[in-house]
């Protein structure tokens, strides 16, 4: 047997040495032995001859140390885990409950897309392995990974809001796991970007909805709301951004670039359109060449009724 970084092994307490802690080994007196510091003790205090349970790691030094504390992840074991920080050259420290951090290497985010890279806060689905000095490090979770884990989404999810976390992202879209709550880890599912308010990054945590139960079991998901309740929240976030305008009057229009009224409204042209479409049936705007203009009670634009 060996003395693997991020196993949880059954070990015997040899002896204690102060001002260090005790040492632990696999049965007999001979063969390898582990330092479980008094600091890793998680307030217990083993005897001599006690058999215990504990998690290996390497401390600040290269060692190979023991801690009774109880891990997040386990070697070969996927979970996810929130980002603690970033360092440009090596990349994601993930937290994993034991007082140290499990290192998501940098190089495992497209450079070209960074916009998509996560944030401190974020939560990622990540598989602990070794590097080639047998030390803990974290890789993204696949497909593959997922599988044993996830369960066939139930049709009556159809039109439901749910949670979830982003685990890839790609040119047309990203995968996710939406959460199982007491039914289960989770079910997968693919957001498509036209079904996107915002770009999404890995590890974000969001809420979408299901517009699709695939013969597979994954699901299809918008963020967006059904194009009627959308065209209602759009039309009143513009008109909000009218009422806050000098002369309830803004430089868009039905005319205006895609480009433009994305970045500014953070919707689709063809949202935008329906959005001003049904201000325009309830009477509460007018166009005039490129600019929308907000009308009064009495029918007037707010300009007109200056004149």
């Amino acid at each position: 047997m060996n003395l693997t970084a991020g196993t949880l092994q059954s070990l015997r307490v040899r002896r204690e040495v102060s001002p260090y802690g005790w040492f632990l080994g696999f049965g007999p007196e001979d063969g390898p032995e582990v330092l479980l510091p008094y600091g890793e003790a998680a307030g217990n205090r083993p005897e001599v001859g006690d058999e215990i349970d504990a998690f290996l790691f390497h401390d600040d030094k290269e060692r190979i140390t023991a801690t009774l504390r109880e891990p997040l992840i386990r070697l070969g074991e996927l979970a996810r885990l929130k980002v603690a920080d970033f360092h440009p050259s090596f990349g994601f420290f993930l937290e994993m409950g034991i007082g140290r951090q499990l290192l998501l290497p940098v190089k495992s985010f497209p450079v070209e897309r960074k916009n998509s890279w996560p944030q401190t806060g974020d939560e990622l689905f990540v598989v602990m392995k070794h590097d080639k000095e047998g030390r803990m490090l974290a890789r993204l979770a696949k497909i593959d990974d997922f599988a044993p884990l996830v369960f066939r989404a139930p049709s009556s999810w159809i039109n439901e809001w749910q949670e979830g976390w982003v685990t890839d992202v790609f040119r047309d879209g990203v995968f996710a796991l939406v959460d199982g709550g007491v039914i289960g880890f989770g079910a997968l599912g693919y957001i498509n970007e036209s079904a996107m308010i915002h770009p999404l990054r890995v590890g974000q945590k969001f809420r979408a909805r299901v517009t699709q139960v695939r013969e597979d079991g994954r699901v299809s998901l918008s963020v967006k709301a059904t194009k009627e309740v959308g065209r209602l929240e759009d039309a009143d976030r513009i008109l909000a951004f009218l009422k806050e305008r000098p002369g309830g009057a803004m430089p868009y229009s039905d005319q205006t670039n895609a480009e433009d009224i994305q970045r500014r409204f953070q919707l689709s042209k063809s949202a935008f359109k329906r959005a001003l479409g049904k201000l325009m049936k309830d009477g509460l705007i007018e166009q005039k060449g490129n600019w929308t203009h907000l009308k009064s009670a009495d029918g007037l634009t707010e300009d007109e009724n200056k004149d």
